[in-house]
């Protein structure tokens, strides 16, 4: 037999760094999300160590569902599929199935990767996904974009989120100063599970003017977009005096935004930064319907989001190149 290397190596497998203009990021191939980024030696996504298993879900790809599906169960196209239960506690299935997948190489620059996945059948999601994604840095900041094909042969139910932490250096999320363009958040039970939904006018989830969190708790997904002329969307965090800040942008692929204020996480993560989640559909839209994606055989899915550092108010992504 061939000699197997088992030598120990990073949890999150092989490591690809990219950088320009002094940005930087961090590619693993483990889920093939996003481990780091920084802009002039500042760390603007709140990831984890080499060294370290990737924690509540940093940085990971979310296909081909995000946030959670009640007791993994849901009927497409008159079948009734039960997916394996992710998240027992809460009997639900978490986040889809490619954020613990190996993702491979499929070309690097000094700038930029690209890598991808190939999700094959599984009998709870019978259906064959190719997926690549390409990070970009440069002076604009940090830029990613998605494409997934359905290789089968059937119609193929899809969403796709992606789960960065955003900080900013000596600010604990009670100060950071939020603006999140969204009128309406769902309503969840116990589980998490969307049970409706409310206005956020006037209350305590209405950030559509930028103002402190302060105690407020965040594990919350928002729609009804304030949209930008490009049809997409951008939130952004803030210190106090308006010196730091950061904005992650996603074109108008997604119409939803969750966000996570950490409140679950063990110290020292405990409040630390706050999850800005872009998803294409809400929570558990394998069962409602909404905002769902049907992929037809051989169609292939593009969109792009991104992260840009600096104290310019949140707007429109920059153009690809």
């Amino acid at each position: 037999m061939d000699n197997v290397d088992a030598r120990p190596g990073p949890p999150s497998g092989a490591q690809w760094t990219i950088a320009a203009d002094g940005h930087e990021a961090v590619v693993v191939e483990v889920g093939g999300g996003l481990r780091a980024y920084r802009a002039g030696g500042v760390d603007y996504v709140d990831g984890y160590a080499e060294d370290e298993l990737c924690v509540g879900g940093a940085g990971q790809i979310l296909a081909p569902w995000p946030n959670r599906i009640r007791d993994g169960r849901y009927t497409f196209a008159e079948v009734t599929r039960q997916l394996h239960l992710s998240e027992p506690d809460r009997h639900t299935a978490l986040h889809g199935l490619v954020c613990w997948l190996p993702w491979q190489l499929i070309t690097k620059t000094a700038d930029e990767v690209v890598v991808g996945c190939t999700l094959f059948p599984h009998p709870g999601y019978p259906w064959s996904l190719v997926l690549r994604t390409r990070w970009v840095v440069g002076a604009d900041g940090l830029r990613v974009t998605h494409q997934v094909t359905n290789a089968s042969a059937e119609p193929a139910p899809f969403g796709l989120g992606v789960h960065p932490y955003l900080r900013l250096p000596d600010t604990v999320v009670d100060d950071l100063t939020l603006h999140l363009p969204a009128r309406s958040r769902l309503l969840v039970d116990g589980r998490l599970l969307p049970i409706g939904a409310a206005k956020v006018a006037g209350g305590e989830y209405d950030f559509t003017k930028p103002r402190r969190i302060g105690p407020v708790v965040l594990d919350t997904a928002f729609g009804d977009l304030e949209r930008d002329p490009s049809g997409g969307s951008a939130v952004r965090l803030s210190n106090q005096d308006g010196s730091e800040g950061v904005t992650l942008w996603a074109d108008a692929a997604f119409g939803w935004w969750q966000l996570f204020s950490g409140d679950t996480l063990a110290e020292p993560r405990y409040r630390r930064s706050v999850a800005v989640e872009p998803m294409t559909c809400p929570p558990d839209a394998f069962r409602s319907g909404r905002d769902l994606i049907v992929l037809a055989p051989a169609e292939t899915w593009q969109a792009s989001w991104g992260i840009r550092p600096g104290q310019e108010p949140a707007g429109p992504g920059p153009e690809g190149r």
